[in-house]
């Protein structure tokens, strides 16, 4: 247990309020920290991990985010999970493109937060929402 986070479950946070998502980066912080990635490492997934929750409370009306850890016997990271019953993204590829954004978030996008991190996969429809599977591990 590192300062109140318990590393060996998967921690859970709701996001339904913009205070939602300053709990999100704090959370997000701490375990990357706990994982000791890099300062510049930590900066960049609470960077991606604060956009993508933003994405989850204004174009999926909310949702969830589930942060873990994850060793791969070489090093250690952090996994973030987003998820949304929204409409899902009707033109992924255009919300994949660089530069691309609604304007709502940081200006980063999801092409934006995909650069941050290590692996970035996404699943997304009309009838099931979006679910955004974020890792970055330590160098």
């Amino acid at each position: 247990m590192t300062a109140g986070i318990d590393l060996g479950h998967p921690q859970a946070q709701s996001v339904r309020s913009d205070e939602d998502v300053v709990r999100v980066r704090q959370l997000v912080r701490s375990v990357a920290v706990a994982v000791k990635l890099s300062l510049v490492d930590q900066t960049k997934v609470v960077t991606a991990a604060s956009e993508l929750a933003r994405n989850t409370l204004v174009y999926g009306g909310g949702g969830s985010v589930e942060v873990a850890t994850v060793d791969n016997g070489r090093r250690k990271g952090i996994r973030i999970v987003f998820a949304d019953s929204g409409p899902g993204i009707a033109d992924l590829d255009l919300a994949l493109t660089d530069g691309y954004t609604t304007g709502g978030g940081l200006g980063l996008g999801l092409s934006g937060s995909r650069r941050l991190v290590d692996e970035f996969e996404i699943e997304t429809s009309p009838e099931t929402g979006t679910r955004i599977t974020v890792t970055k591990w330590s160098r």
